[in-house]
């Protein structure tokens, strides 16, 4: 009988066991369970991997000792050709956990094409709960909850990056569905620059920055607020912090 794949849900961020930003605040006593009760990871990253389970050890004793846990990377770079192996175990009947680097697995994350391949495979399949920054941004924006797509990354040439928040502002407005996407830390303000020349005055704009620890923030307002805002210096200092970013057209 083949093993379970467990889509293992990260922190957002860096945790410290016994704080108030500790693991279990966002990840629940029952998946760290689970997840101390595995030996074998398919990972985006091993070492944030290893760090993950170091913190879940200090109230789940580990199966086995961390250094004879057997971690395989998953990642942009894994060619499509190398996924089988990573489901071989699996077919012998080894339970793994698929853990992206940060949130939940499989969601803007190269897993998702594991996890196809497992139920194409007629591998169980079981999602865990935990924190997803995207749902998280979505709850706490004030924006349109009923209808909202997530675009991933926008273009970082200028022109380009323009033209495609134009486009993704027309169809928030058509469709009154709410924008949601990411960037690369470093290029955070940069976006938020953009965003705030490139919408219409009063499309509402939203950054979530830092979800689930406790640097986070979160505001909502129109373009027009956050261009003042931009040129009077009084924004969030957004660099090397993981942000999702949403529009809504009024």
């Amino acid at each position: 009988m083949a093993g379970t794949l467990y889509l293992i849900p990260n922190t957002l961020g860096a945790l410290t066991a016994g704080t108030d930003g500790a693991p279990e605040m966002v990840i629940p006593g029952q998946v760290q369970a689970i997840t101390a009760s595995l030996d074998y990871f398919i990972a985006e990253n091993a070492k944030t991997t290893r760090a993950h389970l170091k913190l879940i050890a200090a109230t789940h004793p580990l199966r086995k000792p961390l250094q004879e846990i057997l971690i395989a990377e998953l990642n942009v770079n894994t060619e499509a050709g190398a996924l089988p192996a990573l489901l071989a175990p699996l077919k012998e009947g080894r339970d793994a956990g698929l853990i992206s680097e940060a949130g939940v697995p499989a969601v803007a994350d190269p897993g998702a094409n594991l996890v196809r391949l497992a139920h194409a495979s007629g591998i169980r399949v079981r999602p865990l709960v935990g924190p997803s920054s995207l749902l998280l941004a979505v709850m706490a924006s004030g924006l349109n909850g009923q209808s909202f797509a997530f675009n991933g990354y926008l273009p970082t040439d200028g022109a380009q990056r323009t033209k495609r928040i134009k486009a993704l502002e027309e169809r928030s407005r058509l469709d009154r569905q709410t924008q949601l996407f990411i960037e690369t830390p470093y290029r955070n303000a940069a976006l938020l620059e953009a965003l705030a020349h490139a919408c219409h005055a009063n499309t509402l704009i939203c950054t979530a920055t830092d979800l689930t620890l406790e640097s986070e923030t979160i505001r909502t307002q129109t373009a027009a607020r956050w261009k003042s805002d931009i040129a009077a210096g009084k924004t969030d200092d957004l660099h090397k912090r993981p942000t999702v970013f949403l529009i809504l057209a009024q």
